[in-house]
């Protein structure tokens, strides 16, 4: 039996973990471009709010280092998943508060 730390994941809880943070990232970044940049329809057309969703993508792996995860241990796919989602979740709320024009 192999002797765990407080920072071992199983393979299970580590996917969660990822999949989870890239998820919220993804919303945090959509509201942070709706606040920075706006939701009109001018501001659709500004590349900022794809900074800004950049910056959550890479200021996650810091963070995943923070919980426990072994980012060292990622290979391409992982961080492509990590990006993919990030992106998908953000390309939706974001979407949706554009189209809803929706005013912080």
């Amino acid at each position: 039996m192999a002797t765990e730390t407080a920072t071992d994941f199983s393979d299970h809880m580590r996917g969660v973990t990822v999949t989870t943070l890239a998820c919220l990232a993804g919303v945090a970044a959509a509201l942070t471009s709706g606040y920075v940049v706006g939701t009109s329809a001018e501001a659709a057309q500004q590349t900022l709010s794809v900074g800004i969703l950049g910056a959550f993508i890479l200021g996650q792996f810091p963070l995943l280092r923070v919980v426990g995860i072994d980012v060292e241990g990622f290979g391409v796919k992982d961080y492509l998943y990590v990006a993919f989602m990030t992106f998908t979740l953000w390309f939706i709320s974001y979407g949706i508060m554009l189209t809803a024009e929706v005013t912080f």
